[in-house]
């Protein structure tokens, strides 16, 4: 599906900002087998997804702290120091959306982030002011690819799902979105996807 598209809805971590825990407990843990073990299994993306998902970090802590408490201290840098697994943004990404910012295009975002991480987050990041809405999933307490989560985004960001075009590095998010009438983009790489928002005419 390819129609005239009224807004571009971005994900934000892996297309707009990279992420990855290795950047914060790669400064905590010296060993590299240890740490590629710490963030497998202990801190792992699948436990903060958790917190994504709208756990609380109250429970996530002490739980996790119980099952691994000779690593408490670097589980509780998780939530402590989480900026420091952000070291900053996708290579091009941002350009783009300035881009369509100048081109008039109304700008959104449905983002996995918990809900006590996402506020110090977003502080620190000005491009999120041009952003008309944003959809945070540890908020609404759902999280890609759930549908739920769409169906709120296109309920508040004023537009049918079929003249907005989202864009997510996760295929199992972008197939939700397209089952459920979105345009959409499988980002791999500013490149290709400011090739696509020309092709659109999107952006000049």
């Amino acid at each position: 599906m390819s129609g005239d598209v009224k807004a571009v809805v971005f994900d934000v971590g892996r297309v707009l900002f990279q992420w990855d825990l290795r950047c914060l407990f790669a400064k905590l843990i010296d060993d590299p087998e240890e740490l590629e073990w710490f963030v497998t299994t202990v801190v792992t993306e699948a436990w903060h997804h958790q917190h994504d998902a709208g756990r609380p970090l109250a429970e996530m802590l002490p739980e996790r702290i119980a099952e691994y408490p000779e690593h408490a201290r670097l589980i509780e840098a998780y939530a402590a120091r989480f900026n420091e697994s952000i070291p900053g943004p996708v290579p091009g990404s941002l350009e783009l959306v300035e881009a369509l910012h100048q081109s008039g295009v109304p700008l959104f975002a449905i983002t996995n982030f918990g809900a006590e991480l996402w506020p110090p987050f977003r502080a620190d990041q000005p491009v999120f002011d041009l952003f008309r809405d944003i959809v945070v999933s540890g908020v609404e307490q759902v999280a890609k690819p759930e549908p739920r989560i769409f169906e709120i985004a296109a309920s508040r960001f004023g537009h049918a799902p079929a003249e907005m075009l989202f864009i997510d590095d996760k295929a199992d998010n972008v197939a939700t979105a397209q089952s459920l009438g979105w345009q959409t983009h499988l980002f791999d790489g500013a490149d290709r996807l400011e090739a696509e928002l020309k092709r659109r005419l999107l952006i000049g």
